[in-house]
């Protein structure tokens, strides 16, 4: 699986498997406060949408990022930044997620899920160069 991604005002992550073949995106939506994204086929068409909290917050609990059906009438998975206790938080730069998703969703759409795993860790929960936590949806 390879990943590129593209920054311009907002974020658009393909996954390529094998590399140099896109079996799908995640891109950013915009929202005034919430996460939100979209998960594409190939062909760029709607997928899946993935909804996340409005603060987000890491303290002694889960953070769910809910997937849902394109029209968002229906959860049917999650992405969940998992809860690993105070001093492997506070010291760590280490994070523990979980990824649910239909048993028979597509596997290149299994492959783009695992793809926005990746973009949720690095927009909400990596630090930048500078050691200052990213702000998410205000990049």
């Amino acid at each position: 699986m390879n990943v590129h991604v593209e920054i311009f005002f907002f974020l658009k992550l393909e996954v390529q498997a094998p590399p140099g073949t896109p079996v799908g995106y995640v891109v950013q939506n915009w929202h005034p406060c919430l996460p939100k994204f979209t998960i594409q086929d190939e062909k760029r068409m709607d997928v899946l949408k993935i909804i996340g909290p409005c603060v987000i917050c890491s303290c002694c609990e889960d953070i769910n990022f809910e997937v849902k059906s394109v029209d968002e009438s229906s959860t049917v998975g999650r992405i969940s930044k998992q809860w690993t206790g105070f001093l492997k938080e506070a010291f760590t730069d280490a994070d523990n997620f979980g990824i649910s998703f239909p048993m028979d969703l597509d596997v290149k759409m299994k492959a783009v899920m695992i793809g926005a795993c990746f973009l949720i860790d690095f927009m909400f929960f990596e630090h930048a160069g500078d050691k200052q936590q990213r702000v998410g949806v205000w990049q």
